[in-house]
């Protein structure tokens, strides 16, 4: 009879620093496509620095991002790609409150979830406008 293999906490170190970065190099890969692509759509126009408004620009929602990522825009693409930089650290917060329930830690895992809600509150609420 086979016996099951614990997870140590060595492997789930391991596990964390993968999903640490292969989460960079996914994100970089896309932010690298969209460039490309933003600059082949954009090639020959020129740019006037010295006005910026913010009501044209059509990416200011998560959901924005994704429905234009769907058209294949090269900002899209390039933010969307930002977008996964920004949630590679929230998943890896969310993996180790995974793994400190495998280990039965509790007070750690109520600590990770309290910092999981902070992050969602801060993301969702605006706070910054």
């Amino acid at each position: 009879m086979e016996q099951a293999k614990n997870i140590t906490d060595k492997d789930i170190q391991s596990l964390v620093g993968n999903l640490l970065r292969v989460g960079v190099y996914i994100s970089m890969g896309i932010v690298v496509i969209g460039g490309i692509i933003y600059l082949f759509d954009h090639s020959a126009e020129t740019i006037d620095y010295k006005v910026f408004d913010f009501n044209k620009v059509s990416l200011k929602t998560v959901a924005g991002i994704f429905s234009e990522v769907l058209t294949f825009k090269g900002v899209a693409i390039v933010q969307f790609g930002l977008l996964m930089l920004i949630f590679t650290p929230i998943a890896r917060v969310l993996m180790a409150v995974v793994s400190f329930f495998i280990e039965k830690d509790y007070l750690y895992v109520a600590i990770g979830l309290l910092v999981l809600a902070i992050i969602m509150a801060s993301l969702s609420g605006g706070f910054a406008h």
